[in-house]
């Protein structure tokens, strides 16, 4: 039998997650600035011809997936497939990279190898700092593709390399995560629009 003051503590848990993501979200709506510029990037590259890498670690691998669907599939509208392809699905590259050369590499040797001028490189990391995501990051810059990192607030190495840093104004893991779930949603919104809306 359930204990009443169990589940109502569960319940206040759950209200003051709720309310501090919401929180997060609220902070970051009032400066998108970034978000806006990395979308213009976005679109620009598929008007173009060119296509979506994205790579993170944990959560933010997930989240490299999800948005990458969110293309492939789609969003809004009943349209073709957009190029967008997460680095983190291939187990055989992932294991054979990380054991020849590291695991700091798994990204950037994929993106010397797949990555093409003109293509955007989204790198996800709350900290800012992970060695892989920055390195990929790196890789991507040299390989002359369009490069943005999705980061908590202080935006970290990764902040440094990107061409656009989207940081979310947060220290806490799971919202940052939360608030880049938000942007990757409307980034995708914003690209199907531009690419297949009315009047595009």
């Amino acid at each position: 039998m359930t204990d009443p003051s169990e589940a109502r503590a569960y319940a206040d848990l759950l209200r003051s997650r709720i309310l501090t993501s919401a929180e997060v979200k609220r902070e970051l709506a009032d400066d998108v600035e970034a978000a806006a510029a990395a979308a213009v990037l976005l679109v620009a590259a598929y008007r173009a011809g060119h296509k979506m890498i994205l790579f993170g670690n944990g959560g933010s691998a997930a989240d490299a997936q999800h948005i990458a669907a969110e293309l492939t599939g789609h969003f809004y509208l009943d349209r073709p497939p957009l190029p967008a392809l997460a680095l983190t699905v291939d187990t055989s590259a992932l294991t054979a990279i990380g054991n020849d050369y590291g695991f700091e590499d798994v990204y950037a040797r994929q993106i010397t190898g797949m990555g093409e001028p003109g293509d955007v490189a989204i790198g996800l990391t709350t900290s800012g700092g992970s060695k892989n995501v920055v390195r990929g990051l790196e890789a991507a810059r040299d390989r002359g593709l369009v490069t943005i990192a999705l980061t908590g607030r202080s935006g970290g190495r990764a902040g440094e390399v990107a061409d656009v840093c989207v940081r979310v104004p947060s220290d806490d893991t799971p919202r940052i995560q939360e608030s880049h779930t938000v942007i990757g949603h409307s980034w995708a919104e914003i690209v199907e629009a531009a690419m297949f809306g009315p009047g595009s």
